[in-house]
């Protein structure tokens, strides 16, 4: 069976974070979407 994949709209905050552990441990290739519109966020760090 194939890896189910998944868009995740990503934050970085704390929501985002454990959804994104808990959706890699269920086997989950995840792709992870960051979009800058216009915050003051460090994207290197994200």
């Amino acid at each position: 069976m194939s890896q189910k994949k998944v868009v995740l709209a990503y934050s970085g905050g704390c929501d985002t974070s454990v959804i994104l552990k808990w959706l890699v441990k269920k086997d989950f290739k995840v792709i992870c979407f960051v979009g800058n519109v216009g915050q003051k966020d460090d994207f290197v760090a994200v």
